[in-house]
């Protein structure tokens, strides 16, 4: 139960980072912000771990190159949401 509640904590603050980097933080609130660093998380886990041999923190390991791995999967995919939300008419 406590891992769990570490996990949405590290990953609401991940997702909190990324949104304030990519400038969307207005866009979304708490609950989104947390979406976003577990995801991205698990993004970063599957594109960015293997070439750098860190693991996430989705996988237990609680280490300085595990949260930036997450926090540039989350990166990544507020890049990814953007380039959506661009080609969409407002």
């Amino acid at each position: 139960m406590v891992n769990f509640i570490v996990w949405l904590v590290v990953g609401g603050l991940i997702g909190w980072v990324a949104s304030m980097i990519m400038r969307t933080d207005a866009q979304q609130g708490m609950f989104l912000n947390v979406i976003v660093g577990i995801v991205g998380a698990a993004l970063g886990g599957w594109l960015i771990s293997p070439m750098v041999g860190v693991p996430t923190i989705n996988q237990n390991a609680f280490s300085f190159g595990a949260l930036v791995v997450s926090l540039i999967g989350a990166i990544i995919l507020l890049l990814i949401v953007n380039l959506f939300r661009r080609g969409r008419a407002r």
